[in-house]
Formats: structure tokens, C-alpha cells, sequence
């Protein structure tokens, strides 16, 4: 399904790409995501396809506000079946209930169910008008972290299902991530569209990059000439490293280096260029582990394999192959 949207108020915004299967739009806050749904729900005014031109009530759309919006004085079957009409609601209530799981807890009320629960009454209310397109507002955001990757599963499993296509807004790279579709906005507008790995594969700027939740991306200053002989300038660290790029003289970048391709050596032994620094947290995790290093003002990570440790006086090097570099928007 394509979206095309153009919103003039309370913030100028014209978004155009596809949503195909569960498609994902990642953005900062305050960048028109949430606006976006509204106006393609039909909550806001604004010219756009699909739906452009009807009434809220005429869109056949399945809406997931931030925080799900359940009514608290109705039980989790009512809320479902708010969204059907006849006389047997209840009976149909309780069938999307069992889709999502929860037809257990038909009676319960929305203030006694956990998030997760309450996502999933959402989502099978939203499901029960059986809408043309799937709208989710930062459908993470209630989760907690040891609860969100199933949550995230489940409500994955049941858009692919239901054979709808889904658009969910976002600034979370773990929900991007899972995403058939990745859509990124920057600039209230959209810079990049592709499938996750494309586009964590070839990020088109630092906002993307960031994003994504890239690390090492920082800002600096290309000096010299394009090609082996030329220097990025990071004066938050006060260092020049060697890079190569295509890019020209004296323009100010975005640059990022991957956290497994930066070289760590033990201070005797390193090259006279390295860079000192400093640790300041080691997170552990079973792939290995990821040390913020202090350097100069700024910090860089760096991860090593589960059998390496960092050396009490570590320095650094960036090879210059494995610095990316991106003029500044």
C-alpha cells in the first residue's frame, strides 16, 4: 500500500513510501510520526492517499494510539467488542481475544492486566474491524525490556496472520530491527525506505545512523586531499586519523567506525599514532563485551571477543578502511 501525506499544521510534513507487511517508521521525537498516523487515520487535517477525503468513521483503518487508549470501564472483551456490530459481539470479541491469547482473560479489566496484556487487547480491537491498514503509535513504549521482544513476536505473527499491512511509528532501533519494511525520517521528511539489513548496511547519513542505534558517531572535519593522504579532524578528541574518502577538503562530517573494528592495544606496544584513552563502563553480554572509552572529550566504544581483555593502559587505533564518513545535512 502506498502512503502519500502532506501536512501544513502544526508542522509541515510531506511523507510518500510504501508499507508492505509490517513496516516500521523510525524517527526522532518530535519529527510528525505520531501526526502522520493521525492524519492517515483521519484525526488531523490533511491531503493524502489512502483514505484521502473521508471521514474518520469511513477509513478502514485499525488505530493503536501510544498507550493503547482502553476504555477502563470496560472489561477486555467489551473493549474488543466495541469495534463490532450485531448481535453476537460478545461471541466474536472472545474469538479475537483467542487469536491474541488472552481469551482467559475476557472479564479482566484493562487497569489489571500488565502491558503486554494491554498491548494485545489493543491490537485485537484494532483487528476486529478489519481494517484495510494497521496503524501502531510507538507500540513499544509501555513494554519492558524482558517482556518486549515476545510482545514485539506475537503482535508480528499476528499482523502476518491476518494478511493486513501495518505501519508502526517509532524511535526504537529493537522494533526497527524486526521490521519487514524500514522507513526513516529526519527532517520531517523521509530520507532513506528499504529492508532492515539494506539499511543498516548502508545508512545515507549520521541522523540514519544514529538512528539505527549505531555507535561511534561523531562529528569532525576533513583536511587534505581526497584519498590515502586525507585526515579527519576530531577535535572533540583532539586527534587526526587517517581516512579515506571521495569527499572534499575542509567540509565538516559525520564519521562512524564500527565498535569490533577498532584496534586495542596495550600501551607499550602501541604504535606511536594510537590514541590514548580511557575505560569508563564495560557492558557484558554473550556475545563478548563493549567498553566506553574515554577520549578526550568524547567516548568510543569498542568491543572485544569473550576471551580478550582490555589492557589497563589501552590505546586505540581506526584503521582508516573501516571509517565511513558522511557530508553534514
Amino acid at each position: 500500500m502506498r502512503v502519500d501525506y502532506r501536512i501544513e499544521r502544526p508542522i509541515a510534513l510531506h511523507a510518500s513510501f510504501d508499507v508492505t507487511g509490517f513496516t516500521v517508521l523510525l524517527g526522532a521525537s518530535g519529527e510528525g510520526k505520531s501526526l502522520l498516523l493521525r492524519a492517515i487515520a483521519g484525526l488531523v487535517p490533511a491531503e493524502g492517499e489512502p483514505f484521502g477525503g473521508l471521514a474518520a468513521t469511513r477509513r478502514a483503518v485499525g488505530y493503536l494510539p501510544q498507550g493503547q487508549a482502553l476504555f477502563p470501564h470496560l472489561r477486555a472483551w467489551q473493549n474488543v467488542a466495541f469495534a463490532l456490530r450485531g448481535t453476537q459481539r460478545r461471541a466474536q470479541a472472545l474469538q479475537w481475544l483467542e487469536r491474541v491469547g488472552l481469551a482467559a482473560l475476557a472479564e479482566r479489566w484493562p487497569g489489571t492486566l500488565s502491558g503486554g496484556e494491554q498491548q494485545r487487547v489493543a491490537l485485537a480491537r484494532a483487528l476486529a474491524r478489519r481494517p484495510q491498514l494497521l496503524l501502531l503509535d510507538e507500540p513499544t513504549a509501555a513494554l519492558d525490556p524482558a517482556t518486549r521482544d515476545d510482545v514485539i513476536a506475537e503482535l508480528i505473527a499476528e499482523v502476518h496472520a491476518a494478511g493486513i499491512p501495518a505501519l508502526a511509528v517509532s524511535h526504537d532501533p529493537v522494533l526497527a530491527a524486526v521490521a519487514d519494511r524500514l522507513v526513516l525520517m529526519h527532517g520531517h521528511r523521509i530520507v532513506q525506505a528499504g529492508t532492515p539489513e539494506e539499511v543498516n548496511a548502508r545508512p545515507v547519513n549520521g541522523a540514519v545512523a544514529r538512528l539505527l542505534g549505531h555507535r561511534n558517531v561523531h562529528r569532525g572535519r576533513l583536511g587534505g586531499a581526497p584519498g590515502d593522504a586525507q585526515q579527519l579532524l576530531w577535535p572533540d578528541a583532539g586527534v587526526a586519523l587517517p581516512v579515506r574518502t571521495k569527499l572534499a577538503d575542509g567540509i565538516e562530517v559525520d564519521w562512524s567506525i564500527a565498535p569490533l573494528a577498532v584496534l586495542v592495544h596495550d600501551a607499550p606496544a602501541a604504535p606511536a599514532t594510537a590514541i590514548a584513552a580511557t575505560v569508563e563502563v564495560c557492558q557484558v553480554n554473550a556475545q563478548g563485551r563493549q567498553y566506553g572509552l574515554r577520549c578526550g572529550r568524547e567516548r568510543l566504544w569498542v568491543a572485544l571477543p569473550p576471551e580478550r581483555s582490555m589492557p589497563a593502559s589501552p590505546r586505540l587505533s581506526l584503521p582508516p578502511a573501516a571509517i565511513r564518513c558522511w557530508p553534514c545535512d
